[in-house]
């Protein structure tokens, strides 16, 4: 059952197999819309990583979440626009792919491929990393959210991806459709999914209700193209080897080209998503190698001088975890991090505070005061059990920089040495 269940994944999604012989990346455009054409600008790499980074989405105004390929297994990586920086959301066995937020909740879903071959849906929480399957007994390939409570995806059953519609609520599932592909998105101003029917010759965009199971045709894709998003609820997005095209439904017969990537160097479009607003593009796509410069700078949680060992691995996922709980001013996920006799330092060894109870009070302080904040690490480092983070903090407005480095003995932080 584990050989079956690799295999099919491989077969279906292509992802295990990209991750060792394509590269992908991830790019952001801005986007301009009127009513006579479309416009891509200020193209940025956001993974600039060798290997796999794929299956983008925006979690907000400010952040992206895609999967993105890490000592060589593929991660939740969440990149900051503000800072032009990227942080990792998990650590776990298992590679993470479709990351996308949960309506609602400070969670992110993913579908995660343990080592031992189990395929399943996953909620991560944005605070301390702790995961939660989602949905028992369902191979989930790739999905999207209906609701905060209703999820579409296409699941592994035999050798075909069939339609399922979710309700977590009353933990049921049910089969609405065989033979799909992997394109599910909201439609815009509805409580409609779209997603891809491969059920003839002809591929077809089809839109479900997942509350009754209707369905109906849209439009025909592109001839092999399984891969769409919408604009709004008018017009759809594709994008065929390094052309981006775009059909108005109601309007136009055929889809027309909106502009060509291989300037960037992308050779083939394989994912699309925007922003609520239309105003920015996500485009993932297989990329000349000659495309990805340097992957030191962006990836903070590698450095030439890491060490890839699992030891390494578990300090990093504690200080990363202790971070998101720092952002969320979750202070009993943020406290329950550290050892019982924490020492915290001012560079180079004058002693601020002593014991966990003295430290959780001056940060009990801290939380109370401040009604924005949101910590960012710019750069890091992993050297053994040490863990060296350079901080951009904001706080109620203000900013301040700072390098804190941080000692784990036995999964605990045992030390910190703040340098500001």
């Amino acid at each position: 059952m584990k050989a079956t269940i690799s295999l099919l994944f491989v077969l279906c999604s292509s992802v295990l197999l990209a991750q060792n012989q394509v590269n992908t990346e991830v790019f952001l455009f801005d986007l301009e819309v009127n009513s006579s054409s479309i416009e891509l600008s200020n193209p940025k790499n956001l993974s600039n990583n060798e290997g796999y980074d794929n299956q983008p989405s925006f979690l907000n105004d400010r952040y992206i979440i895609f999967a993105s390929n890490r000592n060589n297994q593929t991660d939740i990586a969440k990149y900051d626009m503000r800072y032009d920086s990227k942080s990792w959301l998990n650590f776990t066995e298992g590679g993470e792919y479709t990351p996308l937020k949960i309506p609602n909740k400070n969670e992110i879903s993913a579908v995660r491929l343990d080592p031992d071959g189990k395929q399943r849906l996953y909620a991560y929480n944005m605070s301390n990393g702790e995961s939660r399957e989602l949905i028992k007994d369902l191979v989930v390939a790739y999905y999207t959210w209906a609701d905060d409570h209703t999820i579409v995806s296409a699941v592994i059953e035999g050798d075909d991806l069939n339609l399922y519609a979710s309700d977590l609520q009353s933990g049921t599932n049910r089969k609405y459709a065989t033979k799909v592909g992997r394109s599910f998105h909201n439609i815009p101003n509805s409580n409609l999914v779209s997603y891809i029917s491969k059920a003839t010759d002809t591929w077809q965009i089809k839109s479900l209700n997942p509350s009754t199971g209707d369905t109906k045709v849209i439009a025909n894709t592109m001839e092999d193209v399984e891969d769409i998003c919408w604009l709004d609820s008018k017009t759809i997005l594709s994008g065929k080897d390094n052309s981006l095209y775009k059909l108005t439904l109601n309007k136009d017969n055929n889809w027309k080209v909106v502009t060509n990537l291989g300037t960037q160097g992308i050779t083939k479009i394989t994912r699309l998503a925007t922003n609520p607003e239309a105003t920015q593009l996500l485009i993932a796509g297989d990329v000349d190698a000659s495309e990805v410069t340097d992957t030191s700078e962006d990836t903070n949680s590698e450095d030439n001088n890491t060490q890839n060992t699992t030891e390494t691995t578990d300090v990093e996922a504690v200080i990363q975890r202790n971070l998101e709980a720092y952002n969320a001013q979750n202070l009993e996920a943020f406290m329950a991090d550290y050892a019982e006799d924490v020492k915290l330092y001012a560079y180079p060894n004058t002693l601020q505070t002593e014991g966990k109870e003295a430290m959780r009070k001056s940060y009990k302080d801290w939380f109370d005061r401040v009604e924005t904040l949101n910590a960012t690490i710019k750069k890091r480092i992993v050297i053994g059990n040490k863990v060296i983070d350079e901080e951009m903090v904001e706080a109620n407005g203000q900013t301040f920089h700072a390098v804190a480095i941080y000692e784990v003995v036995d999964g605990k932080i045992a030390k910190v040495t703040f340098i500001q």
